[in-house]
C-alpha cells in the first residue's frame, strides 16, 4: 500500500499544541463514559473499553487519567447520555468528508456540522453519500525514532500477527488490519513493546483528490478547522491530498 499523505502528517498534528492535546483527551474522555455505560468499567470484561485504553495510551494519556475518568463514567452511568452520530457530505471539488460525533444535544451538533459545510462552500448529504469511497480499517502507525526493529523486520512481525498490509513511509510506520482483527494485532505489538503513535479503526480513502485552486483549498480547510473545534466532533475523515 503507497503512502497515505493524510497521515503522514499525524505526528506534527498531534504535538501542534497543548490545545490540541487537550482535545484529544477530552475526545477519549467522552468514549470512555460511553464504553463504561455499555459494558462496565473492567477492561478485562469490556471489550469496546479495552479499546479506547489503549486509544487513549497510544495518544500518551497518563494512566491515572485513564483510571480516574472510568472511576468517574462509573459512578456517573445515569448521567452519561451521549450518542454517536455520523455526518457524510461534500466540500469544495468534490471532496468527501465523513464526521464522527459523540453529542448530548444532536440537535445543537446537526447545525454545528451544517455550518461548518456552509461556510466552506460545501454540503452535508444524506446517510452513505460517500462512506462508500472509504474503507473501514485497523490503522496502527508507528514512529521511526522510536522503533528498535528494521522495516523487514516489523513488516513480519506485524503480518505473523494477522495485520492486512505494511507500508513505510518518510517517519513512520504503517500497519493496517482489518477491523475485526484489530485489537488482536495492537495487543500483540504491544506485549512485544513496539511504541505505538497512533492505533484506532479508521476510515481510509479507496482514492484521494488534489485540489488545485486556492479559493477551494482555503473554503476546505475552513471546514476542517471549524470541525476540528467543535467539541461534539470526534474525527473527521477525507480524501483530499494535502
Amino acid at each position: 500500500m503507497s503512502g497515505h499523505s493524510k497521515f503522514a502528517n499525524i505526528k506534527h498534528k498531534k504535538e501542534k499544541n497543548d490545545a490540541a492535546k487537550g482535545k484529544i483527551f477530552t475526545i477519549i474522555g467522552r468514549e470512555i463514559a460511553v464504553a463504561v455505560k455499555e459494558g462496565g468499567p473492567d477492561p478485562n470484561n469490556n471489550f469496546k473499553l479495552a479499546t479506547v485504553v489503549a486509544k487513549a495510551k497510544a495518544n500518551n494519556m497518563p494512566n491515572d487519567t485513564i483510571e480516574r475518568g472510568i472511576k468517574k463514567a462509573a459512578g456517573e452511568v445515569g448521567d452519561v447520555n451521549y450518542e454517536y452520530v455520523t455526518y457524510e457530505g461534500y466540500g469544495p471539488g468534490g471532496i468527501a468528508i465523513i464526521v464522527d460525533a459523540l453529542t448530548d444535544n444532536k440537535n445543537r451538533t446537526a447545525a454545528n456540522i451544517r455550518s461548518a459545510f456552509t461556510k466552506g462552500q460545501g454540503n452535508v448529504g444524506t446517510p452513505g453519500c460517500v462512506s462508500f469511497m472509504f474503507d473501514k480499517k485497523g490503522q496502527i502507525l508507528i514512529d521511526k525514532e522510536e522503533c528498535d526493529l528494521e522495516a523487514d523486520d516489523l513488516m513480519m512481525m506485524a503480518l505473523d500477527m494477522g495485520a492486512e498490509d505494511f507500508s513505510e513511509e518518510e517517519d513512520s510506520f504503517e500497519i493496517i488490519t482489518d477491523p475485526d482483527s484489530f485489537d488482536e494485532v495492537r495487543e500483540a505489538l504491544e506485549k512485544e513493546g513496539i511504541p505505538m503513535m497512533s492505533a484506532e479503526v479508521t476510515m481510509i480513502p479507496q482514492n484521494y483528490v488534489t485540489l488545485t485552486d486556492e479559493t477551494a483549498v482555503k473554503n476546505l480547510q475552513r471546514i476542517l478547522d471549524m470541525l476540528e473545534d467543535d467539541d461534539d466532533v470526534q474525527a473527521v475523515y477525507h480524501n483530499w491530498e494535502e
